[in-house]
């Protein structure tokens, strides 16, 4: 089958704290990188009839220099455009360092920076130029996507995180599937990392949020646009006014758990979120 002919791709984002090391500003995890690509090669080659868009975080990349600057609260000086500037030049070396482990792999890859893709007011995506999007799924290619910078205006400019980027996406390609990769294997009602006998969560409703998101906790490392908590709550708000889409999280650290899961979405691994 013709990838262009299809449509509605799965959704997949390699989290920032999973490609970088998010304790040391632009440090990339290039072996990590490269075999999560080869995962998903594996996939797309397996199943030609499933599009794919793919996407990551920033990690200690624009993260970082977005904090130094505060840039995602707002730009409203020459010193606040520098940081823009600087954090949207350190975001694009991050996506190409991760384009070019996807070209390696084979993937038709094209990197489609967000900052001249969404329009912003108050930090929120009011506006999305979804057709080079939409161009490149119709030409078989698979676009890539990233936490960004974006004008705004009421801000000046702020900084978009990749969820909320695939969130302003959702409407218009209506994927079944939204992966979230990133360290952790999915929910857990403790945090694993210091509580040994935390216990997975494989399925979560957006309607238990209020209950489980105290112990969601906040990201490791710097993060401008959340944290876990922010993340599991924008994509519960995502399923309530897209009430078929499933929403998967997920660990990127075990050698093919991707691929696995990309073999068949529908299997419980990780957490499984819906509404």
């Amino acid at each position: 089958m013709n990838r262009s002919q299809t449509s509605a791709p799965h959704f997949i984002k390699l989290g920032g704290s999973l490609i970088t090391d998010k304790n040391r500003p632009v440090t990339p995890r290039p072996l990590v990188i490269q075999r999560l690509a080869e995962e998903i090669a594996t996939a797309y080659h397996a199943f030609p009839s499933r599009p794919f868009l793919l996407s990551h975080g920033s990690g200690s990349y624009g993260h970082v220099v977005g904090r130094r600057y505060h840039t995602r609260q707002g730009v409203h000086d020459s010193e606040g455009w520098r940081g823009f500037a600087e954090t949207g030049y350190i975001a694009a070396q991050l996506n190409r360092l991760v384009l070019a482990a996807f070209l390696r792999t084979g993937l038709p890859v094209i990197s489609l920076p967000p900052s001249v893709l969404v329009r912003c007011n108050k930090g929120q995506i009011e506006t999305f130029h979804i057709e080079p999007v939409q161009a490149a799924l119709r030409a078989g290619l698979i676009p890539v996507l990233f936490g960004d910078i974006a004008f705004d205006t009421h801000l000046g400019g702020t900084i978009v995180s990749t969820e909320q980027v695939l969130a302003a996406a959702t409407p218009f390609l209506c994927p079944g599937h939204i992966t979230l990769v990133g360290v952790v294997d999915g929910v857990y009602d403790a945090d694993p990392l210091s509580v040994p006998d935390a216990t997975p969560l494989p399925q979560l409703r957006a309607s238990q949020l209020d209950t489980v998101k105290a112990m969601l906790g906040g990201s490791y490392g710097v993060d401008v646009t959340g944290g876990m908590a922010g993340k599991i709550e924008s994509m519960a708000e995502l399923l309530r006014h897209h009430p078929n889409l499933r929403i998967h999280l997920l660990s990127g650290e075990i050698p093919g758990h991707l691929q696995e899961h990309l073999s068949d979405p529908n299997q419980l691994l990780g957490t499984t979120m819906t509404l």
